[in-house]
């Protein structure tokens, strides 16, 4: 059976008991990028070059935009980090599903996230659209939690 990537618009987000029902339905989720930091390092005597080494990872923030949702678990933790000074990070995973809400690749679990940004969208009288809410998180690090492998001859199942 031919490989076929897996689409990126049916995904589930996860916050444990930081969302209420429905507080966790997002349009869009971007960020998720990773680097590994460079280093140069000028050798004495030496003018044709620098030596350039490998340093840190480095993230990017998490940036997860949906309808603005009223009376919201995940916004009030959203104002007390940001209004209070007051945090308490949590994990976020992200899982792209398929037709039968099955999760169809890793699982990308965001470890000690904090929120540092909230925005909604402009308000426009000329415009019918939906006002749009913007929730950006920081983190420690992100992993990739595989799947299980299926059990041998499941794919021969019917």
């Amino acid at each position: 059976m031919p490989y076929y990537p897996p689409k990126g618009f049916h995904f589930r987000v996860e916050f444990g008991s930081l969302a209420s029902e429905g507080d966790t339905r997002f349009q869009e989720v971007a960020g998720l990028v990773s680097e590994l930091g460079i280093e140069e390092l000028v050798e004495g005597g030496e003018n044709r070059f620098s030596h350039r080494l490998p340093s840190r990872a480095k993230y990017g923030n998490l940036i997860l935009k949906r309808g603005l949702f009223t009376n919201s678990k995940l916004i009030a933790w959203c104002r007390d980090a940001i209004e209070h000074f007051e945090f308490s990070p949590a994990t976020v995973n992200v899982t792209l599903l398929n037709e039968h809400h099955e999760p169809v690749a890793e699982t990308y679990s965001f470890v000690n996230a904090w929120p540092v940004k909230w925005s909604v969208s402009d308000f426009k009288a000329q415009d019918n659209s939906l006002v749009i809410e913007t929730l950006e998180l920081a983190y420690q690090n992100f992993t990739r939690v595989s799947l299980p492998l299926p059990a041998q001859g499941a794919e021969h199942a019917n």
